[in-house]
């Protein structure tokens, strides 16, 4: 198994980059923070995680142990494959855990993928990991302050359910000015940039 990557960066297409070590390249689809993280030619390591199936091989990175482990954590609840717990991992752990504590269902339904019987089971499995890692939230919880305009869960759920996808809303929300700060602002700034 590969416990990480390190090497030069090559951005592909959402979710997916390429890490080039001595002449090899490993595609490896991350989180969309991550993947705005990265920049071309530069060099970094990526946790990860190698996911086996009959017809192929899959690589998933992430920038700590932690997010590969609520990574895995996710692959374990029913219904839940790699692309579904790859989008929730582009949603902070705080937020997430949020979601959980408020059983904010329509945070989760925003994600391709996940219907509202799928959200309102996700919800009971995420609460019982936050409780088994308190740890995920507590690390995390200095940087969210900055992001959380880029990942206000009302305005994922208002631009989804207008049709369009996370990468592009998640896209939208991180380029708005810090200055917003009602949901409503946020949408409305979002579709006019979109």
């Amino acid at each position: 198994m590969i416990y990480a990557l390190t090497g030069t960066i090559r951005k592909l297409p959402l979710p997916n980059i390429g890490v080039d070590i001595a002449g090899v390249t490993y595609l490896t689809s991350v989180p969309h923070p991550v993947w705005d993280a990265m920049t071309d030619g530069e060099q970094s390591t990526l946790v990860v995680f190698t996911f086996v199936r009959e017809d192929r091989l899959e690589l998933f990175g992430f920038r700590t142990p932690d997010e590969r482990s609520l990574f895995t954590e996710l692959l374990n609840i029913s219904g839940i494959g790699p692309k579904i717990a790859l989008e929730l991992c582009s949603i902070p752990m705080t937020m997430l855990r949020r979601a959980a504590e408020t059983d904010d269902s329509a945070s989760l339904t925003a994600i391709k993928g996940i219907g509202r019987k799928t959200a309102e089971k996700l919800l009971v499995d995420l609460k019982s990991l936050f409780e088994k890692h308190p740890e995920w939230t507590s690390k995390s919880a200095d940087n969210t302050q900055e992001r959380s305009a880029s990942f206000d869960v009302d305005a994922i759920a208002a631009l989804s359910s207008l049709g369009y996808d996370q990468h592009t809303i998640l896209g939208a929300l991180k380029r708005l000015p810090t200055t917003l700060k009602k949901t409503e602002e946020r949408v409305a700034a979002a579709l006019r940039s979109l």
